[in-house]
């Protein structure tokens, strides 16, 4: 069983696509990382010998990835809350950041609707 960076990484799958169940490493990431360890892509997880798997754990070492980029991500978010800027703003209010509209749609940010009673259209 190979383990990355603190991750299992699936037996059965494709290096490529092993290499992205690490946090911060993608699919364009995963396959230049195997052209630099001279791995071919094609080659499942299992396959890999200890060789390979060294120089797989060298050079993600050199690469943020799991807890470091984590920690980065939230207090970057933490330091837009605290600014107070726009993206700030929205992460604070649990609503989208990037000009989404949000009369319809994003469920997914401000989650199950909450339905307001005697909201009624006036009678003219």
């Amino acid at each position: 069983m190979a383990r990355i960076a603190g991750i299992d990484l699936p037996k059965n799958k494709r290096g490529v696509i092993g290499l992205t169940y690490i946090y911060g490493i993608g699919n364009s990431t995963a396959a230049q990382i195997l052209k630099e360890c001279g791995i071919d892509e094609n080659i499942k997880v299992e396959d890999w010998n200890d060789d390979q798997l060294g120089k797989l754990r060298e050079i993600i070492g050199n690469i943020k990835v799991e807890g470091a980029l984590r920690s980065e991500v939230q207090l970057n978010i933490k330091r837009l809350m605290d600014i107070g800027c726009y993206r700030g703003i929205r992460h604070r209010a649990g609503l989208p950041l990037r000009g989404q509209r949000t009369k319809n749609n994003s469920r997914t940010r401000k989650g199950r609707r909450k339905t307001v009673a005697n909201k009624k259209k006036a009678v003219k």
